[in-house]
């Protein structure tokens, strides 16, 4: 057998699709309550398979664009696996941007698995991110249980949030200077692009929105869902720093009748927040609220009257990172805390350079990683580094699971306090 892994020519791309689950109505994700699904079942029913003339359209849309890179597998000439990584920026801990590689549509057809061929395709695709100056990947895992071996780890968490209407009653707060206002799908695709510009710049993990990611906005039902409906916060300026998408589903069932899903929130600061959340929370002829895909630190909570009112159903993961390039990456960001590491990575065989002792330096703007021979304050693996590196995980929590080993004594609390950030790195979409 002749195995090939290499980028589908424009005549391979149909076959290139249909390697994937997505493009022939298979489940692509984990049997379980996915915390960005907002409807009452664990996800959403599957897709009908595609067609010719929709592969068609996606090959001919993906080769105009500069940022989608696929990799294919060929056995004997068939292609049996296919991924690709999506050029991204990620906003990290001093909210300037790193280039990241998102792994995306990764899947080896179920008669050619276990035969190494994963494995290959994301050995060439981090070659290539390298080779682009990107010093990171992520990836949203379908499963749990795969990516770890490939340097991947948990770097942000997401949480689906149900609360009750009668007990969303807000704590007293200065009036509002500004004013809300309901607006149409095409005056939400207009505003949603400088929100969350607004909103990436100072948000840790926070990623560029892919071309087109708003044009999909509409006015119209989605089948028994019911249409969309988009409202915006204006500041006493008039210029608009809050918005939010939401529906109200019909449901066949008493239980989950009266539900509002905030499918979108995002707020440039906290007077803009509480003046959304206020309408949602309380919006007439509903009984519960619904919202997938949160972050983890809610800020609402602490507007409640009743924190204990708001309920996380769903909590998973969200983008797991990988480091690919250990003083690159390490250097794109800041530290709040002045410090020094001497901290060794060993271990790591699809990107063998990081395999060595490294200290990094952190005093103001001033960061510098540089390879040295001194003795090693701690040891870590590429995944707990990737986990660390948002700043939305526990340097202590990872030393219990064995993931680092410290060398001299307060050396996990030093790290602890570099690199931690607040609040909690999160991003509001996924690839």
């Amino acid at each position: 057998m002749v195995t090939e892994v290499r980028p589908p020519r424009r005549d391979e791309m149909n076959a290139y699709y249909r390697a994937l689950p997505f493009a022939n109505g298979l489940p692509n994700w984990e049997p379980a309550d996915a915390a960005w699904h907002g409807g009452p079942g664990p996800w959403p029913p599957p897709r009908t398979p595609a067609t010719a003339e929709q592969l068609d359209a996606w090959a001919e849309a993906d080769a105009k664009d500069e940022s989608f890179h696929p990799i294919a597998t060929f056995a004997d000439g068939a292609c049996v696996g296919a991924s690709a990584t999506i050029s991204f920026d990620v906003t990290v801990p001093g909210g300037g941007t790193v280039k990241m590689a998102g792994v995306t549509a990764t899947a080896v057809i179920a008669t050619h698995r276990r035969r190494g061929y994963l494995r290959r395709m994301m050995q060439a695709m981090f070659e290539a991110a390298l080779a682009r100056g990107e010093p990171l990947a992520m990836l949203s895992a379908s499963e749990g249980g795969i990516y770890g071996r490939f340097g991947f780890s948990p770097a942000t968490y997401r949480v689906r949030w149900e609360l009750d209407r009668h007990e969303a009653a807000l704590l007293p707060a200065a009036p509002d200077p500004g004013s809300l206002e309901l607006v149409d799908a095409a005056q939400a695709r207009q505003f949603w692009p400088m929100v969350h510009a607004n909103v990436r710049a100072n948000r840790i993990g926070e990623l560029t929105p892919l071309p087109g990611r708003w044009d999909g906005l509409s006015d119209d039902a989605d089948g028994t869902n019911g249409p969309l409906r988009y409202l915006i916060h204006r500041d006493q300026h008039g210029l608009v720093d809050g918005m939010a998408n939401f529906r109200l589903p019909w449901s066949s069932t008493v239980g989950s009748a009266g539900t509002l899903v905030v499918e979108a929130m995002e707020a440039t600061n906290p007077v803009a927040c509480r003046a959304l959340w206020s309408v949602l929370v309380d919006f007439d002829l509903t009984k519960t609220i619904v919202a997938p895909g949160r972050p983890r630190d809610e800020p609402l909570r602490w507007m409640l009257a009743n924190p204990r009112a708001m309920r996380i159903t769903r909590q998973s993961d969200n983008l797991w990172a990988r480091i690919l390039d250990v003083p690159l990456a390490l250097t794109q960001r800041s530290y709040d805390t002045a410090g020094e590491l001497a901290f060794t990575v060993d271990g790591d065989r699809m990107c063998p350079a990081n395999n060595r002792t490294w200290l990094l330096r952190a005093g103001g703007t001033s960061v510098t990683c540089t390879a040295t021979d001194q003795a090693a304050d701690l040891t870590v693996t590429v995944p707990a580094l990737s986990s660390l590196y948002f700043g939305g995980m526990s340097a202590h929590d990872l030393t219990y699971a064995g993931h680092i080993t410290p060398h001299s004594e307060g050396v996990i609390g030093q790290l602890a306090r570099m690199f931690r950030t607040d609040p909690e790195p999160h991003n509001s979409f996924g690839f």
